[in-house]
């Protein structure tokens, strides 16, 4: 499962950042999935993604909040609000884009020391 964190190696040491879009169904996106069933959805995340310039790594059906979990590769943070914004921009779907770091990111950060004041802190 850990795998699922990594990043996708571009060469020359360039490397694509991964994203979790967590989303449901609404209204006649709901109707709609009925009608068409789960696999073309996947064809088209895979035709969204492709279109931003990134992949489609994983992509799950759940139940309880989240109605589908999506793990996916794109070039930027830009592409990634394209892509969340065509989704909940059309009333059938809605959803969150959280950035995903690997473990080696997270011992970067954890070298660093931010000089940080809380609010009412002097």
């Amino acid at each position: 499962m850990f795998a699922l964190l990594g990043v996708l190696q571009l060469g020359e040491g360039g490397f694509m950042p991964k994203y979790l879009f967590q989303g449901s169904y609404i209204g006649d996106g709901l109707k709609g999935l009925a009608t068409e069933g789960g696999t073309p959805r996947v064809e088209a995340a895979k035709q969204l993604f492709g279109s931003l310039g990134g992949t489609l790594e994983c992509f799950y059906f759940a139940f309880g909040v989240e109605d589908l979990i999506v793990i996916c590769d794109l070039p930027d943070n830009v592409s990634a609000a394209a892509f969340s914004l065509a989704i909940n921009n059309t009333g059938k779907a809605k959803g969150r884009v959280t950035p995903l770091m690997t473990p080696e990111e997270m011992d970067q950060v954890v070298t660093k020391s931010p000089n940080y004041r809380a609010p009412g802190e002097p």
